[in-house]
């Protein structure tokens, strides 16, 4: 279903969060993601018990927390075929043993209740084998009924967290280019969908078209490329109303490939003029210009390490396109690409420990991270043509767009871990690309 985005980032606010006092667990049950191929955690969420009011939130919340945690390939869901013990009351007491029969190492109950246009909802996730809550998993959000999925997604970041040690992701945007028409004239438009494909509202119109849109680091606004011009400009967009301008003209170039720093005051950007591209930044509060590269080459694709220290980049100085690292205020930079092939697209991940990347090598693509200093390169998928990798908000998933071959080749958005795991497509209504993960929703 569509909606405004208006109305979108209104849910977005209106979930509010109380949090009730949990019972302690030793030795929890604890997955820990960049071992080995692991077999998922059994775990058991039975559906949500109506406290009044509920209708089918309780069941809908339930599935949306369990497609969650599946999806992650973490974890194996236990259907309710085969319980042995059915939980009828959230305060009611738990029979352990049964659980404890069908192999469970997680039980999550919850309760949903609804008056008028307000609904709570309230869960626990036991650690069945010591029979006890584990730490920090017993909470009650509140908010408007419309917010529901919002809240089935926090439910799910809270135990995606407290057993794997990492941050949760689900409860997060994606704004993507979504593309209509034949391969050779597309129409773009941008969009932005929650994390998993639900909830599309589109933010502009398909006259003109639009490439590589970014969020601010604290989700308010968007960088993206607009031809409404006739040549590549660099637009900024508040989300919540809409608005937007074209950043500082500079007669005679075109301005591409925006990301902003850390604090959100500053972007970083391609500039090409007279045949040549460097990489600049601007201040985006009273446009004050800076020139950071200074090559004859083409320099390309900037994104800030989180600390705002330094800008991993892409460039073609040795004749193809490899990855380099330099001082936030510019300089040569530090080549940390070494193995064979074209390098692009990189980005350094919200944690500071990966940079992943776009390689094409002997006619496959392929989705990569390496550590920031080159090392420990690892390729993730491979395929016709796979790029422009973008890091969910903790640091351990990344969401790329992937185009099929010829000439009816279609290009769509898919997921994997770091691990190279749990490779998958993400659900939208029809062809799309440029996808960008935002950062957890207040």
């Amino acid at each position: 279903m569509r909606a405004t985005f208006r109305t979108l980032l209104a849910l977005a606010l209106g979930v509010g969060m109380q949090v009730a006092t949990p019972v302690l667990a030793q030795d929890p049950p604890r997955i820990v993601i960049g071992s080995a191929v692991i077999e998922p955690m059994p775990i058991a969420v039975p559906t949500f018990i109506d406290e009044g009011g509920a209708g089918d939130y309780a069941s809908q919340i339930s599935k949306v927390v369990i497609a969650d945690l599946e999806g992650t390939g973490f974890f194996r869901n236990i259907g309710e075929e085969a319980h042995i013990s059915r939980i009828t009351s959230f305060d009611g007491g738990v029979a352990f043993e049964d659980w404890k029969a069908i192999n469970a190492q997680v039980l999550v109950t919850g309760a949903v209740s609804v008056a008028g246009d307000r609904i709570t909802v309230k869960f626990r996730a036991y650690d069945v084998f010591n029979g006890q809550v584990l730490e920090g998993a017993a909470l009650q959000f509140a908010g408007t009924t419309q917010g529901w999925r919002r809240m089935s997604h926090k439910v799910a970041d809270v135990i995606y967290s407290k057993i794997t040690g990492e941050g949760g992701y689900f409860d997060s945007r994606v704004v993507f280019v979504s593309e209509s028409g034949p391969k050779n004239a597309r129409l773009k438009r941008l969009a932005v969908m929650d994390y998993d494909g639900a909830n599309v509202a589109y933010l502009t119109d398909s006259n003109s078209i639009v490439l590589a849109p970014r969020f601010s680091p604290t989700g308010d606004r968007l960088l993206y490329t607009s031809y409404e011009t006739g040549f590549p400009r660099i637009t900024l967009m508040n989300v919540g109303s809409m608005e937007r301008r074209t950043l500082e003209e500079q007669p005679g170039t075109m301005t591409f490939a925006p990301r902003f720093s850390p604090d959100g005051g500053t972007a970083v950007f391609s500039l090409e003029r007279g045949g040549n591209t460097d990489i600049y930044s601007v201040n985006l509060s009273n446009g004050a210009l800076a020139q950071l590269t200074n090559a004859p080459s083409i320099e390309t694709a900037p994104s800030f390490s989180p600390d705002g220290s330094q800008i991993v980049f892409e460039s073609d100085r040795t004749g193809a396109p490899q990855i380099y690292v330099m001082p936030a205020g510019g300089g040569e930079g530090t080549r940390i690409s070494g193995g064979k092939g074209r390098y692009g697209t990189p980005v350094w991940s919200p944690r500071g420990d990966y940079i992943a990347f776009t390689k094409q090598n002997e006619g496959r693509f392929h989705i990569g991270v390496m550590r920031t200093d080159g090392s420990e390169e690892r390729l993730l998928t491979a395929s016709f043509l796979d790029e422009g990798p973008t890091w969910a908000p903790n640091g351990r998933v990344l969401m790329f767009t992937r185009e099929t071959s010829g000439g009816g080749g279609q290009s769509s958005l898919w997921s994997v871990d770091i691990t190279g795991r749990n490779l998958k497509q993400i659900p939208t209504d029809g062809p799309a690309s440029d996808p960008a993960w935002s950062p957890l929703l207040p």
